[in-house]
């Protein structure tokens, strides 16, 4: 009956006016060029084109659990798993069915020009280049590095700066719990202070430097200056390495092999979700998921993988076709109160934090 009449009020949300043609995606900066690309591939097939919209993944996160209805998303691409906090504001928005599913594999590239000098980076030397506080001389105090060589000799003295996302941007997210989060631990600092407050927070003397949601335009700066890095997906390196080049990072190479493998350190999974009570009203969307996840799409030989996406685990890839195939809606519930199934996977643990 709860069922029935749920619903009896989603209909009711859509046929007071006419329900959209196309689907609505919107979200993370990372993802939107292979959504792009599969949207493409939809429209090809002879569908409606799906809009897409990069709007960063927290962005997209609060637009797409505003509530049920046309006027907002069916699709919200991620760059990380949903947090508990997402999960609990979908629940409140009565956004309670969800499809996760797992894209693919990704790797966070520290970048700089193909005129500069390739650095080989470990991540408490990021961190205190970074950071807004740092450990020196057993004493926490305002990051006084302005140079790669004070920080470390074997580095060039190049000038500290760092193009980094927004924080609505999941890939900031990433980077905070991969990089800065590890690199914080590493440099002593958490043993100095007595706990990780801080750790994430960013120095704002102009050595970092807050770009929007447009990855290429960080590409596009760093060509400009050789002596300036920046972060994002690895797609965005693999697509302009006549400009860019990754920095390897505690000895590894970002390359589709290390980021499928997670030896790259900063290796992590892609998402996207879907609202599952938008299927059968919007036209398309259980299509264009099956598009996305397909072997044409993302198997060894696929043409998102070909763009720079890493494919998964044998693992991972059953449970993200079942997750379409089945339409299995994850646990908000759980979701919500910090709980995840896939919480002890590689890449994995930040899920419903």
């Amino acid at each position: 009956m709860k069922k029935l009449l749920l619903l009896i009020f989603i209909s009711s949300l859509f046929t007071s006016v006419q329900a959209r043609e196309s689907i609505s995606i919107v979200g993370s900066s990372t993802v939107f060029p292979y959504s792009t690309i599969g949207a493409e591939r939809f429209s090809e097939a002879g569908n409606k084109a799906p809009t897409v919209e990069p709007t960063g993944t927290g962005g997209g996160m609060k637009l797409f659990c505003g509530g049920i209805g046309e006027n907002y998303p069916d699709i919200t691409n991620a760059s990380r798993p949903m947090k508990a906090k997402e999960a609990k504001l979908c629940l409140e928005n009565g956004v309670t069915d969800v499809i996760e599913v797992i894209l693919g594999n990704d790797g966070l590239t520290f970048s700089n020009s193909v005129n500069a000098e390739r650095l080989s980076l470990k991540k408490e030397h990021i961190f205190l280049a970074m950071a807004a506080e740092v450990p020196v001389d057993g004493a926490i105090v305002k990051n006084p590095f302005s140079k790669w060589s004070e920080i470390d000799s074997s580095y060039p003295s190049y000038e500290i700066e760092v193009l980094v996302a927004p924080p609505t941007s999941g890939t900031r997210d990433a980077f905070d719990g991969l990089v800065m989060e590890e690199g914080c631990k590493r440099s002593g600092y958490i043993e100095i202070k007595g706990d990780d407050e801080g750790c994430t927070a960013y120095r704002e003397d102009g050595r970092t430097i807050e770009m929007g949601e447009n990855d290429t335009l960080i590409v596009q700066k760093l060509a400009e200056d050789p002596e300036r890095f920046g972060y994002f997906g690895y797609s965005f390196l693999s697509a302009n390495q006549d400009k860019i080049q990754g920095s390897i990072i505690d000895g590894v190479e970002p390359t589709m092999e290390t980021i499928q493998s997670y030896e790259y350190p900063n290796a992590r999974p892609l998402f996207f979700y879907i609202k599952k009570s938008h299927i059968g009203v919007i036209p398309g969307i259980k299509e264009y998921a099956s598009l996305m996840i397909s072997e044409e799409a993302i198997g060894e030989d696929g043409y998102l993988t070909e763009y720079g996406l890493a494919p998964m685990t044998e693992g991972l890839t059953d449970i993200t076709i079942d997750s379409v195939e089945n339409l299995v809606a994850m646990d908000l519930e759980k979701c919500a109160n910090k709980d995840h199934p896939l919480k002890n996977e590689q890449g994995f643990g930040s899920a419903c934090k």
